[in-house]
């Protein structure tokens, strides 16, 4: 007895660890995602030569889509950015844009050729029905924020044809309301007389997340708060115009960096840093980077709406 319990001692000091781990069924677990800490400010960011958006401010996490990988900053399908905290603001030209090239864009989409403009404190909308033989339609409406985090445009006045119209839903169709409550149209749709949009949604990629907790009207712009300021904010003393990342494994070019430490510093901070995600190798280039004394990565770039070959750029069709 006494020598079996010896046996037994000794078998277990012995044994590999990764025998016993095998000896118990195996079970795979989703690796977990490392966030990417982000900060910006002032930042004219491009979707699109003609959709862009003016993030004026931003914290929050770039958060890898494929698990077991990393942010790859060049490749937008890669990540996620989610905001704790932003206010970004979006012209009235850049949200129609949105909505004809990417959420109407389908040759059968009921709507076509938006088009918006601020009037006050209110929003003008006219486009066609397309499912009603281009029939012109213009509504006007007030934007607030939805209790789940989108915007809400109610409508207060609806016309088609220059005729006014009862309501909304009047003017859409049972046919066009039930399309869009179906979801077939991403990102928008109908509650009786308002049109409901979410952010998330109608953008193009990279994909943001985000609550929407206030919205507004100024000037020509619509000024989108999502969540709440943070205490905490890794950037607090950075100054001008950037887009400040840490932690994590983030890869930028060839360069794969490891706790990550780069900030994209806007070369002039005169105005709005201007930055296109397609494009900003042509940025790169255009400006210069030094290292900090604990390897970090400081990169001053040029604004896109100032590079010299800029006109080179937009020949070729992007």
């Amino acid at each position: 007895m006494r020598m079996n319990l010896r046996r037994t001692l000794v078998l277990l000091v012995v044994t590999p660890t990764w025998a016993l781990q095998n000896s118990t069924p195996s079970q795979k677990s989703a690796s977990p995602a490392h966030p990417v800490r982000v900060a910006m400010k002032n930042v004219q960011y491009h979707y699109a030569e003609k959709i862009a958006v003016h993030i004026h401010s931003v914290q929050g996490e770039l958060i890898p889509t494929r698990p077991g990988e990393i942010v790859v900053f060049d490749d937008r399908t890669s990540f996620t950015l989610v905001m704790a905290f932003a206010e970004i603001s979006m012209t009235c030209e850049s949200l129609a844009g949105v909505l004809n090239q990417h959420v109407f864009a389908a040759a059968d989409a009921p709507i076509k050729d938006l088009s918006i403009q601020s009037a006050g404190s209110a929003l003008m909308v006219k486009g066609k029905l397309h499912q009603k033989g281009n029939l012109p339609f213009e509504t006007v409406g007030v934007l607030s924020a939805t209790a789940d985090g989108r915007i809400r445009l109610h409508t207060e006045k609806v016309k088609a044809a220059h005729l006014p119209v009862k309501g909304l839903m009047d003017l859409l169709g049972i046919e066009l309301a039930s399309l869009i409550s179906t979801k077939k149209l991403r990102g928008v749709s109908v509650d009786k007389d308002d049109l409901i949009l979410d952010p998330q949604e109608i953008l193009p990629l990279p994909r943001i997340e985000g609550q929407v907790t206030a919205v507004r009207i100024q000037g020509n712009e619509i000024v989108q708060t999502f969540g709440h300021p943070q205490a905490s904010n890794f950037a607090a003393d950075l100054s001008g115009n950037y887009m400040a990342y840490r932690d994590n494994d983030l890869r930028f070019g060839k360069l794969t960096m490891h706790d990550t430490d780069m900030t994209l510093i806007d070369m002039d901070s005169q105005d709005p840093f201007d930055f296109f995600l397609d494009h900003y190798k042509d940025q790169l280039v255009a400006g210069y980077s030094k290292t900090t004394p604990t390897f970090g990565l400081r990169v001053f770039m040029r604004d896109y709406n100032k590079l010299k070959s800029r006109s080179a750029i937009r020949k070729n069709g992007n």
